[in-house]
């Protein structure tokens, strides 16, 4: 049985420095991805609520179209409007009816990505309330600029990952240095016995044991040991760019997604008013046509204005909260408690 043990030997000790590191980025890593997953699960969820809100109003549209259709078709039965006019809410009624076609079977993509991250079905999903604030972001974007520097996941991977290089460079320069070690060995001999003429001669056991210092220096190895060296710099000088550029990302990222959600609050007041206006613009065009004064394309494009508005409202609210998780991501400050209280902004659906 030999022993060995090191006691002098830098390049193993910065070795499992550099080792240390990789592990820590690891973690790091590991943490990045599961924020990854709180996004994926959230956006696949949210998805799912745009495509349901879309159809609901796609079946308003078209209910909308419908009635028109058949007012039209009563009114030219009795000559107060040309047949164009029932041409007209025809086309109408059928657009909104293959759209309304269309956004069905998106609805059920939407229900089988998510059952697709979360491994099962979820035919009852909860809305989001009308009631759910719309605010600008929390601080000055210095502030969050700060905290995105210092916690931000990627920055730490590119930290961890520089200075496991550095240590693995500092072990390759020590590839050449003396080393000692401390071996021992031990070992139980047994001999047997030689037999001649029927007499036993000799055998037995014995044990020997040994413990000794062991100095060595690598004189020459063909150039592996520069060419590592060497190998190890470019690694360095990797990481620093690879820190230096997700530096630069994160700082983009951090300003974009602080902006888009201060945007988003702007974009869905203004959404909202766009629908107090398409539906006032909506009849206003349906009383000039009723005295007169407007036709049928103009009832219908009002009535496609107003439609799209209530679309746009709806698609900016789920922007905005995917923003505001985005923003925290970014930040590094994204946890499955965030997700925890969003969900109490959630209700099941009328």
């Amino acid at each position: 049985m030999n022993l060995s043990q090191s006691i002098v030997n830098l390049s193993k000790w910065y070795s499992f420095q550099s080792a240390k590191a990789s592990d820590k980025a690891a973690a790091v890593n590991l943490a990045a991805e599961e924020q990854n997953l709180i996004m994926r699960v959230a956006g696949a969820y949210f998805d799912v609520l745009r495509a349901i809100d879309a159809l609901e109003t796609n079946v308003q549209e078209e209910e909308a179209a419908l009635r028109t259709l058949e007012q039209t078709q009563q009114r030219e039965e009795v000559g107060l409007v040309a047949i164009t006019d029932v041409y007209d809410s025809l086309a109408s009624y059928d657009l909104a009816r293959n759209t309304t076609i269309l956004q069905r079977d998106l609805l059920q993509s939407r229900y089988e990505a998510l059952e697709a991250i979360t491994g099962q079905p979820h035919p009852d999903v909860e809305v989001l309330r009308e009631d759910f604030p719309i605010v600008e972001v929390d601080g000055s974007l210095n502030d969050w600029e700060q905290q995105a520097d210092s916690n931000n996941l990627f920055i730490a991977a590119a930290e961890y990952n520089l200075d496991a290089s550095r240590q693995n460079l500092r072990a390759r320069k020590s590839d050449h240095l003396p080393t000692i070690d401390l071996t021992g060995s031990f070992g139980h001999i047994v001999t047997a016995p030689i037999v001649s003429q029927g007499v036993k001669i000799g055998g037995g056991a014995s044990d020997r044991s040994s413990i000794a210092l062991a100095f060595s220096i690598p004189l020459y190895q063909g150039g592996v040991l520069s060419s590592r060296r060497r190998a190890a710099e470019y690694t360095v000088i990797a990481a620093q760019e690879s820190l230096t550029l997700t530096r630069r990302q994160l700082t983009q990222n951090i300003r974009n997604a602080y902006r888009g959600v201060n945007t988003d609050v702007l974009v869905i007041a203004q959404r909202q008013r766009s629908i107090t206006s398409a539906q006032s613009a909506l009849d206003a065009t349906e009383l000039g046509a009723e005295v007169g004064t407007r036709n049928i394309v103009e009832v219908l494009l009002a009535r496609e204005n107003l439609f799209r508005a209530l679309r746009l409202y709806a698609d900016a609210r789920y922007t905005y909260v995917i923003d505001t998780l985005v923003l925290k991501q970014v930040a590094g400050i994204l946890t499955p408690q965030d997700v925890i209280d969003l969900n109490e902004w959630l209700q099941e659906a009328s």
